[in-house]
């Protein structure tokens, strides 16, 4: 069955905390959605701010290849006539081919909040709606507060709905507005409106009760054949119905279209797009699309992965545009290593007693606080090392740092680095920006004059993060540091009680796998460990 989309992240989904569009992300945004087969994209309220209304002038240009922008309004001010009302008619300036107005449908709203009659309210609904139609929109009619109205006035909620059919409404969405519907009462309620109503019948749902997606695909089964979320989830409170998982179960659980299978596959991309511009990271563990959806870490589930993935993954991750993860920790087993090596070739080249060690060496690290499913350089290095027993570039034999403070002048930190390369002697004392600047400054003057090439790798995100937060001051703490190379991205873990040194192991680790990997230039070990980048 075809299941129209109606895509609200440009409106409902701005109104969530911490997410703020700007008119050239609204307007990306609006056209990625439309690439993604979107049938509906809500671009925002012309009457509510001037950016919406910008955005509307901007879009008046621009020609979708699918979608239908809509605009979105209420139903007209009491004591204005239709004509006369400054917000229909702004939905009319908008120049959209499709506009959604809402209307009140509780009549604890209809008379607390406008204070207005009930009667009042069905004129309010249905004038709106008949005078843009009469204009040539097309109008989605938002039911708010469609469940708590049934609930408390069945029959009045019921006469909205009619209001707005009446005067020519094409779809009638009914909003879990407050989030609080649960799911069994919900369908019930749909299947009411189904058997009066003919014609489509949208759903609206919000996350209050974590429940909204699963509402809304208990609203289709129902007979509801219009459905609205936004992308991610975002939204006020706890946000609206993901539209990316709706789409998600309604074409590879029950089989309706929405986008079609060709599009879907481009699904987790523009999620990470829009949450880039967004600027609210994409949680790893969202259904579908997130880093962690299809990711196996235990071992058990790695060595039934790698037999037939159906026994770990209810989807071909490929469907949705994701991909297979396996993760590497102390909870992996020995298939966790075997998947990553011999999925590029690799296995051969290290005896079983090899790849045990490795195995060892990895639990090891992450009983001591390393966490290696972010810092693939370091696994990387393991990799390397095992592949390589003999290889070292060079040894350290001393470091040394310290910062010095007189009064309130700024701190001036100092670092002496002692290595052996190639059994000779080289040492460097240098001041830096704080101690990671010095030794970083200490260790390329030490390594340059031999290892030219080391200057291409540069520092790019340092994080620190407490391992064993009891301990207070005294705690062991865990440094991730992202490094690039002009060419490609990784990071490097460091893990002690004392942050420069955790620091510096994860320094030394970049820099001997930088020189590792001049040695041998296996692009299948950098295949074998890279993890997936979500850039688009």
């Amino acid at each position: 069955m075809r299941i129209w989309t109606f895509d609200t992240t440009l409106r409902d989904g701005t109104q969530g905390e911490a997410v703020s569009f700007s008119v050239d992300d609204k307007f990306l945004i609006a056209q990625k959605l439309d690439e993604l087969g979107i049938d509906y994209i809500e671009g925002g309220w012309p009457m509510s701010n001037p950016k919406d209304k910008e955005f509307f002038e901007r879009a008046r240009g621009y020609k979708f290849k699918h979608a239908k922008l809509t605009a979105f309004g209420a139903t007209r001010f009491a004591r204005n006539p239709v004509e006369q009302d400054a917000n229909t008619l702004a939905l009319l300036d908008a120049g959209t081919p499709v506009c959604s107005i809402f209307g009140k449908t509780w009549d604890l709203h209809v008379t607390r909040v406008l204070g207005v009659s009930l009667d009042e309210n069905l004129t309010l609904i249905s004038d709106t709606c008949r005078f843009l139609k009469q204009h040539g929109r097309e109008v989605v009619y938002d039911a708010e507060h469609f469940f708590d109205g049934y609930v408390s006035n069945p029959d009045y909620a019921l006469r909205t709905l009619e209001a707005a059919k009446q005067a020519g409404a094409d779809v009638l969405c009914l909003c879990d507005t407050n989030g609080g519907t649960l799911t069994a009462r919900l369908q019930e309620i749909v299947a009411d409106v189904r058997k009066r109503f003919d014609g489509v019948i949208g759903i609206h749902c919000h996350n209050d009760c974590d429940l909204a997606v699963a509402n809304t695909i208990a609203a289709v089964e129902q007979g509801a054949t219009h459905v609205q979320g936004c992308m991610n989830g975002y939204g006020e409170r706890c946000g609206n119905a993901n539209l990316a998982s709706v789409i998600a179960l309604l074409e590879a659980k029950l089989g309706h279209t929405t986008v079609g299978s060709d599009k879907l596959v481009h699904l987790t991309s523009v999620c990470h797009y829009i949450a880039e511009l967004a600027n609210v990271p994409l949680e790893p563990n969202k259904p579908f699309v997130g880093r962690s959806a299809f990711a196996h870490k235990g071992g058990m589930h790695v060595n039934a992965v790698l037999k037939d993935s159906i026994t770990y993954e209810h989807i071909k991750p490929s469907m949705v545009g994701n991909r297979q993860r396996v993760l590497l920790s102390d909870l992996s087993g020995r298939g966790n290593v075997v998947y990553k090596l011999e999925q590029h070739g690799l296995g051969d080249r290290l005896t079983d007693e090899a790849k045990r060690e490795l195995l060892d060496r990895i639990k090891t690290m992450e009983y001591l606080g390393y966490e290696l499913e972010a810092a693939e350089g370091t696994f990387e290095l393991l990799v390397r090392e095992a592949l390589q027993p003999g290889a070292k570039f060079f040894e350290v034999v001393s470091f040394e740092v310290g910062t010095r403070m007189i009064g309130n002048r700024e701190s001036q930190t100092t670092a002496t680095v002692i290595l052996r390369v190639n059994e000779a002697i080289h040492s460097a004392t240098a001041t830096g920006e704080g101690p990671m600047n010095a030794l970083d400054l200490c260790l390329r003057q030490c390594l340059s004059p031999v290892y030219p090439v080391i200057s291409n790798v540069r520092l790019t995100d340092y994080k620190v993060r407490v391992v064993d937060t009891k301990k207070g001051t005294a705690a062991k703490v865990r440094v991730l540091i992202e490094w690039s190379d002009h060419r490609r991205s990784w990071a490097t873990v460091g893990v002690s009680d004392n942050v420069i040194e955790a620091s510096w192991n994860a320094l030394l680790d970049a820099i001997r796998l930088e020189l590792m990997r001049l040695a041998d230039k296996d692009e299948s070990i950098e295949k074998a460990v890279e993890d997936y980048c979500w850039g688009v």
